[in-house]
């Protein structure tokens, strides 16, 4: 196995359990290597400090695998995919539910890769091209553990934030192995119904890191108007209305995931002429239903990190407080405030003050009654902050 030698900074990083080479001078100067190749990475006195699968063209040049050394082979691979599974099995409540996470990358010692269940098939991404070259072995020992109906890999391009707005139609996911899944596959989450696209879209229409966070939304939406903004293809919308909500309107730019919300509905016997779907920018939309003096009960803002549309632009930095104070203009006095985000460079602290900033803007008080991330099958090691990524506050409109 070749060496690579690492600067101080790095050292220091992976002595801390940090699983990421980022590249720097140090790196500049490695040898030409193969993507997928394992090196050993050394410090400058040559003092073994980890086996890394290799990526030189991407940022992170180099991704932990193993403080030890070790060969990417079969025995190998199996056992950590099988430590993946046990854990889910172990702690994770999937009462109702065949749509969730089976492997979360640096989370489950395996970085860069993920695997998702969705009913009887599998989705595998790769978010390292070093795993490339080892996709067929990663797909025959996953046909080995759980004898999946067909396994697909979900592309991920690197323009995501331009092609997102109409990326809805496009073939992004490919069949590796078994036998096709329908356009629209159904699957279970908490009881529910959901239609997923495993081959159309960047995504698969069913964002997993949420499921429990639905789940204990339900108990406080019966009788209650509610307000999902940035809607997606609507899976807050169909818990809320399945929880009894008395009226739920949901918001998006896309007339496609729109439609995709109502059939979500018709797949759970909830009419949708009973609710609300409004295609648009939400902070066009959230100021014309202020004029027509709109008021909810719980409002939702879950807005993808980034999104450009013909109209408007959202940013987390540049737009929460301003989408915060938007919506307490809506919301009645002891209603709840759901604040949801997934951009991985914000943390909590200054999350937080983007709603500070917000409910200054808007003259309410905003008291934080619950902080959630993602559930258990979305793992991270406290070595690595940036696994924590999705934050989830509920407030309470003072």
């Amino acid at each position: 196995m070749q060496q690579r030698i690492v600067g101080p900074e790095t050292v220091r990083m992976l002595e801390l359990g940090h699983p990421w080479v980022i590249s720097d001078s140090f790196t500049k100067r490695w040898p030409k290597g193969q993507v997928g190749e394992l090196v050993q990475l050394t410090d400058e006195r040559g003092k073994r400090l980890a086996t890394a699968l290799l990526d030189p063209a991407d940022r992170v040049v180099a991704r932990v695998l193993s403080a030890k050394p070790m060969q990417l082979d079969r025995a190998w691979l199996k056992q950590r995919l099988q430590a993946a599974l046990s854990l889910r099995e172990a702690y994770l409540d999937l009462s109702d539910t065949n749509a969730y996470r089976l492997v979360n990358a640096e989370g489950d010692g395996l970085p860069g890769l993920t695997v998702d269940r969705y009913a009887d098939y599998l989705m595998v991404q790769l978010y390292c091209e070093g795993w490339r070259p080892h996709l067929k072995l990663i797909t025959s020992v996953l046909q080995e553990l759980l004898q999946p109906t067909g396994i697909y890999e979900k592309a991920r391009p690197q323009n995501t934030r331009e092609l997102e707005a109409v990326s809805d139609s496009k073939a992004y996911g490919r069949l590796l192995a078994g036998t096709p899944a329908p356009q629209r596959l159904k699957v279970q989450e908490n009881g529910l119904t959901f239609l997923v696209s495993l081959e159309h879209g960047l995504n698969t229409g069913l964002f997993l890191d949420q499921r429990q966070n639905r789940r204990d939304l339900l108990p406080h939406l019966a009788g209650k108007r509610f307000l999902n903004l940035f809607a997606y293809t609507g899976a807050f919308s169909v818990a809320a209305a399945a929880s009894g909500a008395a009226k739920v309107t949901s918001v998006d730019v896309s007339a496609s995931y729109t439609d995709w919300n109502r059939a979500n509905f018709e797949a759970n016997r909830l009419n949708p002429k009973q609710h609300r779907f409004l295609v648009g920018d939400c902070m066009i939309k959230l100021p014309e239903l202020a004029v027509a003096k709109e008021q909810f009960e719980v409002i939702l803002m879950d807005p993808p990190s980034f999104s450009t549309t013909a109209k408007g632009r959202f940013t987390t930095r540049g737009g929460t407080s301003d989408l915060v104070a938007a919506c307490l203009a809506l919301l009645v006095d002891g209603g709840l405030l759901i604040c949801s985000s997934n951009h991985q460079k914000t943390d909590l602290a200054d999350y937080l003050k983007e709603l500070r900033r917000g409910a200054l803007q808007a003259g309410c008080e905003l008291r934080v009654i619950e902080q959630q991330g993602q559930p258990a099958d979305f793992p991270y090691p406290v070595t690595f902050p940036e696994g924590r990524y999705l934050k989830y506050v509920v407030c309470v409109k003072g």
